[in-house]
């Protein structure tokens, strides 16, 4: 499986589920309560939720343009800050979501034209703290890539629970509902 095959529809599959999620904080706790709700935390020391939806952002941008070889744009430094700054400045939720489907849109521009890069190839990962791991592509995309996407994913999902907002396996999921046979959910209907 190449690399690019594996994270562009997971960036977008998992991003768009983020995306409905808020639409579904929305529609129960209302527009007014909704930077409140971007306000929440895990925990006293974790970033609050708008910071782990402009995370996860920057997490996918990161990947693509990783594997594509080329510098991160000044946008994505923009995002960076806004992340950081989420506890003092946590936005709507519409804006949010704009920041969600603006991330989406770039993935699927980048994954375009993208070259498929050499799995072993030497990737120096330099954090910002001056920390660096020297990985190889494929090590770098299921290791790093994958993981900190993923982990701030599903901490915007676990914030969203423990604020109450109705959410289940099938709103994690929702990507996969397309492949699910009718006929093998719980208490449908067999035709006879």
């Amino acid at each position: 499986m190449k690399l690019t095959d594996l994270l562009t529809p997971t960036y977008i599959q998992m991003l768009n589920a983020l995306s409905a999620w808020l639409d579904k904080a929305a529609g129960q706790v209302g527009a007014d309560e909704g930077e409140k709700l971007l306000a929440a935390r895990l925990a006293p020391d974790m970033f609050p939720l708008s910071t782990q939806v402009r995370f996860a952002c920057v997490q996918a941008l990161e990947g693509m343009y990783r594997l594509r070889g080329e510098a991160f744009p000044p946008e994505m430094g923009d995002l960076l800050k806004e992340g950081q700054n989420g506890g003092e400045h946590p936005g709507s939720l519409a804006q949010a979501k704009a920041r969600i489907a603006e991330t989406v849109s770039s993935v699927q521009s980048l994954a375009t034209d993208m070259t498929e890069p050499d799995a072993g190839a030497p990737m120096a990962h330099e954090l910002p703290n001056g920390m660096v791991f020297d990985l190889g592509t494929e090590q770098y995309a299921r290791d790093w890539a994958l993981g900190q996407f993923y982990f701030h994913i599903m901490t915007a999902y676990a914030i969203l629970r423990q604020q109450g907002v109705a959410l289940g396996k099938a709103d994690y999921v929702a990507h996969m509902m397309g492949h699910l046979r009718p006929e093998t959910i719980p208490g449908a209907q067999k035709e006879e």
